[in-house]
This record gives structure tokens, C-alpha cells and sequence, in this order.
């Protein structure tokens, strides 16, 4: 399998080709090891950091800015986003509290990207 993708995983935006199969890949055309990371990933197991809101009661604006505290399967990213409309937190919420554990089994966390204090 051979597959021509732009590298994400830093601001050089390298071009790369990932060619293989199974256990041995090749990645050509990446300037960083970053990119030979990303473009086996992507054959293997694509990931995605997920950056939402959900909603706060109790602060000055109504929406509290999260990510994911790790990449997560990018097949998962619409149950995570299903499960994350379902949050409602209170604030005061500090950057880092985990608002939700465990996004759709993946034994990842989603955390807060912002300080809220309580009003």
C-alpha cells in the first residue's frame, strides 16, 4: 500500500509517501522523525487530539473550552463529540480538571483548556 499525505505533526508541513505493509513501513520525505511517527500512524492507527467546548453553569460565559489529554482513535472522534454534548460542569474549573474520564473506553481523560472562575 502506498499513500502520499502533507505531515501535521509540526509546522514544517512536510510532503511525505508511506509505503508497506503490516509491520514494516517506509516513510520518505520527512525532515524530522516526527514525520516517520505520523505517517506510519496514519496507515496503522490514525489519532486525532479532540478540541471542543462543553457547557458550564456558574461563569461568566456559558461554554468551557477542552481537548483530549491524548490523541484518540479518529473513528472515535463522533462518539467522543456525542458524549461531550452530554457534559455539563460547574464552575470554578481550573486549566488541566478533568471533565470527563475515559472518552468512549479509550482510557483517555478530557480536560479543561481554560480557567473559569465561579460569578
Amino acid at each position: 500500500m502506498k499513500k502520499e499525505m502533507v505531515c501535521i505533526s509540526c509546522p514544517m508541513g512536510c510532503h511525505l509517501t508511506v509505503e508497506g505493509e503490516g509491520d514494516n513501513w517506509t516513510v520518505t520525505g520527512n525532515s524530522c522523525k516526527n514525520g516517520e511517527r505520523y505517517g506510519i500512524q496514519e496507515m496503522t492507527d490514525p489519532r486525532r487530539i479532540l478540541p471542543t467546548t462543553v457547557v458550564i453553569k456558574g461563569a461568566m460565559i456559558s461554554r468551557l473550552p477542552v481537548k483530549t489529554a491524548q490523541e484518540i482513535p479518529k473513528g472515535k472522534l463522533f462518539d467522543a463529540m456525542d458524549e461531550l454534548s452530554k457534559v455539563v460542569v460547574e464552575a470554578p474549573v481550573k486549566v488541566g480538571d478533568v471533565v470527563l474520564k475515559n472518552v468512549c473506553d479509550t482510557g483517555i481523560d478530557v480536560v479543561a483548556t481554560k480557567t473559569m472562575p465561579a460569578v
